[in-house]
């Protein structure tokens, strides 16, 4: 894959988000729990990522039952919470989802099955897609649309990798078809496009910077400290977004979703945003070419109309609610 360490340069696009919104945030809930890498799987390893133990040298040989315990308290308790909270507020959601995690979990997946939540692809199970022969890659995605499309009745949307993708990611996912975007980078705040062979293929940078991973890397130790971090994003980008909107993604996980973590500072960024994140009185989701009512917020959703092909320049009306 070409580097580009340029992209927009020193004048970025304008986003034209509607109604003239200064940001749009995108809400994303990976959606994990089911698909680790665990001994009942056969895999003869105990996944422990953003497990609250991570790091610690428990003394554990062997399959690691506290760690099970965790994942499963993020898909019977996180999730919904996560969902109360999103359907309370009548806000749309990116779900990063694993293939796996919806078989092991048919309530939830019925849920979003439900919703107007967007699904992403995260992958037939959660494990890291660098180191997969370019043959398996492509069997894993083809299943994870199959099993999500079985699960849910949808077919995904994107595609996001665990952290990373292969080299042959994004061409594998173009091969395949049907995926409107991916998600795997970090390199900007707007939407942009690339073109994969002689296809044009649109990018969502994702950010792992406004995101409760950092509960597990020892970066967070309270929900007070991840809501100033969200607070202090939202600000900037708002005062830029007078000239210049951008994008922001807000990374959410379903096991640090618990009382006093991730789940709490929800409530406050949405309490900040001017007029909330919420949408017109009624609850009437808009559509993308709506005029927003005069406080300013509404939410919307990818729409292949919306993002027209033009070179260099972002697609308008991407995913997220908008803030005016």
């Amino acid at each position: 894959m070409t580097r580009d360490f340029v992209g927009y340069g020193a004048e970025p696009p304008h986003a034209q988000w509607p109604g003239g919104a200064r940001i749009a945030v995108n809400f994303v809930i990976n959606f994990e729990e089911g698909s680790e890498l665990s001994y009942p799987a056969g895999d003869g390893i105990s996944e422990g990522g953003l497990t609250e133990m991570l790091g610690a040298d428990l003394g554990v040989t062997g399959r690691d039952l506290g760690a099970e315990s965790m994942f499963e308290y993020g898909a019977r308790v996180g999730f919904w919470r996560l969902h109360r909270i999103f359907t309370g507020f009548r806000l749309p959601v990116t779900i990063f989802g694993c293939a796996r995690a919806f078989e092991a979990n048919p309530p939830a997946a019925a849920a979003i099955a439900a919703s107007d939540w967007d699904i992403c692809s995260h992958g037939y199970r959660w494990i890291n897609h660098p180191g997969l022969s370019e043959a398996e890659e492509g069997r894993q995605i083809a299943e994870a649309v199959e099993l999500i499309s079985k699960t849910t009745g949808k077919t995904p949307l994107g595609w996001y990798c665990r952290y990373a993708p292969s080299e042959n990611t994004r061409r594998l996912l173009v091969e395949h078809g049907g995926f409107l975007y991916d998600s795997d980078t970090y390199n900007d705040e707007l939407p942009y496009w690339v073109r994969v062979g002689e296809r044009p293929h649109l990018i969502v940078p994702y950010s792992l910077t406004t995101n409760d991973s950092k509960f597990g890397r020892g970066v967070f130790g309270s929900g007070e400290d991840f809501f100033a971090f969200l607070r202090d994003s939202f600000d900037l980008l708002y005062e830029e977004g007078a000239d210049r909107p951008r994008m922001m993604s807000i990374g959410l996980h379903m096991r640090p979703s618990r009382p006093g973590k991730s789940a709490d500072p929800l409530y406050r960024i949405h309490a900040r945003a001017p007029g909330g994140l919420g949408v017109p009185a009624g609850g009437h989701r808009p559509p993308l070419d709506c005029s927003l009512p005069p406080a300013g917020v509404s939410p919307v959703t990818k729409t292949k109309s919306r993002f027209e092909y033009r070179p260099g320049v972002a697609g308008p009306g991407q995913i997220g609610n908008v803030v005016k």
